[in-house]
């Protein structure tokens, strides 16, 4: 092929739709990237170990000491999240499911509406695991918040070890957990 048929071939493929497809790509890449490294076991989390110190709506006190031995995935979130709101029920069902093998979901919301109206909230949709409101502090202690919904999931040691945006995290997230639930607490010091 010479040169000019080339550059005719590219052009055709250079419309503004092929051009718009692209960009979108391009931009879901470095969002999907995070999900599929959960999946086939490549970490995402940037292996900080943040300090966690929350009070639940329960009035319960979580920090990093009170979790550490178990598997917690923290999920920031809010109720005027929709990606939020389909995953919540998700995110219960993963709470259920793993809970005797050493699985804690915290839920960290970022409303600005009353404790007694994310209680509320909670209550009417039946999620039961421990949800705090925070602000941003606690988003700058897992290395910031891009987006909502956003999952982090920590092994028994309490280090980041995967980090995703967005309401997929329930399918991309279950290998990593059981994955991190099968290690001895011996093997999560690494």
């Amino acid at each position: 092929m010479d040169a000019k048929a080339l550059i005719a071939r590219v052009r055709g493929w250079l419309t503004p739709w092929n051009v718009v497809v692209a960009l979108f790509v391009l931009w879901l890449m470095p969002r999907f990237l995070p999900h599929i490294g959960a999946v086939l076991g490549v970490e995402s989390g940037g292996h900080q170990r943040p300090t966690v110190q929350v009070t639940t709506l329960d009035g319960a006190t979580v920090t990093d000491s009170t979790l550490r031995g178990r598997v917690v995935l923290v999920n920031f979130w809010a109720t005027w999240c929709l990606p939020c709101r389909a995953e919540m029920p998700l995110l219960q069902s993963m709470a259920d499911r793993h809970k005797d093998a050493g699985l804690i979901v915290l839920g960290l919301s970022v409303d600005r509406i009353s404790p007694d109206e994310v209680r509320q909230w909670l209550r009417e949709r039946d999620i039961t695991y421990p949800v705090a409101m925070v602000g941003r502090e606690a988003e700058q202690a897992f290395g910031g918040v891009q987006g909502y919904p956003t999952s982090i999931l920590l092994d028994r040691t309490g280090k980041v070890r995967y980090k995703v945006l967005g309401p997929l995290a329930m399918a991309s997230l279950e290998p990593a957990v059981r994955r991190l639930l099968g290690e001895a607490p011996a093997d999560s010091a690494r």
